[in-house]
């Protein structure tokens, strides 16, 4: 889309949202204001730029009969090619789920009950990470190890303000491996585990349509580390979506209502991101760093304890603050992840 249907496409959207018709569809008034606070910094940054270049030229002319504004259009001129460049940035495609916030799957992996108590480890690290950016975290369900770390977990995590919990999180998706002495070894030998994290956006209702009838649920016992028994009633509950295959499993509450909520909540966020797949394939996989950032058996990151390093192969970042990391300073990583896919953005659209 280029910038005079983007101003044409803003201009509407004013006209709408200033329509009090608009409003009394809270889901459609969402859409609108979600697009045009999209749209503002790049509509914004467009009318500044045109405002310069007009006193530029003004400033030029001036200086012609007056040097005494040489030095404006000099400081004029100066600004031009950053805002050039500032809106080619804001012109690049957004990723539509960027607004999103998530649902994050951790799954224990090669390793056994040293991969469990990693898991434990990346949870907690994605839930400081989220405390220091002002962030919503829930965990909707969960199954623990025999030593205390986790079998699987599943947490969601919503932001407060604009920016989507998506925009920084969805390069998380893949086999998270770690280096270190695990607990149980007596030797002292450093062993190499794995750990899988998978990243959806969470879906609203009306996005994902499920049709009741295209639901299997199955209720059972919720049971705790090693398999026993943690209820007396069948309050569990597991959804198969027929059509797809896909299946969830919530036992973290104690009714079997609200597991089934938390349930539906997983499934829609699962179907979402297939019907996104499937979109992408379709469309020959336009976003073709997003694809390999997020295969989900790529091993995309190293902990290395005894370095006390981190790196992230995707990116070749590097760093040797593990501890720092782990505990929620996951910003350096996040970054260094979010400016390489948008210079591999800016290569495809110049």
């Amino acid at each position: 889309m280029n910038l005079d249907e983007l101003l044409g496409e803003y201009a509407e959207l004013e006209q709408q949202l200033a329509d009090p018709a608009v409003h009394a569809d809270q889901n459609k008034a969402r859409t609108l204001g979600r697009r045009y606070r999209q749209l503002t910094p790049v509509i914004g940054t467009y009318r500044e730029l045109e405002g310069v270049r007009d006193d530029l030229a003004a400033a030029k002319e001036l200086a012609a009969e007056d040097e005494a504004f040489a030095e404006e259009a000099a400081q004029l001129e100066e600004r031009v090619p950053k805002l050039e460049d500032k809106l080619k940035h804001l012109l690049i495609p957004r990723d539509p789920n960027d607004e999103k916030d998530i649902i994050m799957e951790i799954k224990q992996g090669e390793g056994g009950e040293e991969s469990a108590l990693f898991a434990g480890d990346l949870l907690r690290m994605y839930l400081r990470y989220a405390e220091r950016l002002g962030w919503k975290t829930e965990i909707i369900d969960a199954q623990h190890s025999d030593l205390g770390g986790y079998k699987d977990v599943t947490v969601a995590i919503k932001a407060k303000g604009d920016e989507g919990v998506w925009s920084r999180l969805k390069y998380e998706g893949g086999v998270h491996r770690v280096q270190r002495v695990p607990v149980t070894e007596s030797q002292g030998r450093i062993h190499t585990s794995a750990t899988g994290v998978l990243v959806y956006p969470e879906a609203e209702e009306v996005e994902i349509n499920i049709d009741p009838n295209d639901l299997r649920v199955d209720v059972y016992r919720s049971s705790g580390p090693g398999g026993q028994s943690v209820n007396t009633t069948d309050s569990a509950v597991r959804i198969t979506h027929l059509p797809t295959g896909v299946v969830v499993s919530c036992q973290n509450e104690k009714s079997q209502l609200q597991n089934k909520e938390s349930a539906m909540r997983i499934l829609r966020a699962r179907l979402l991101a297939v019907a996104q797949e499937e979109a992408e394939a379709a469309a020959q996989a336009e976003r073709k760093s997003q694809v390999r950032t997020m295969d989900r058996s790529e091993r995309i990151r190293t902990y290395n304890f005894p370095e006390n390093r981190i790196s992230d192969h995707r990116v070749g970042f590097k760093a040797y603050n593990l501890d720092q990391v782990l505990d929620g300073e996951l910003s350096a990583v996040t970054q260094a992840l979010i400016d390489a896919e948008m210079a591999e953005k800016l290569a495809q659209h110049s």
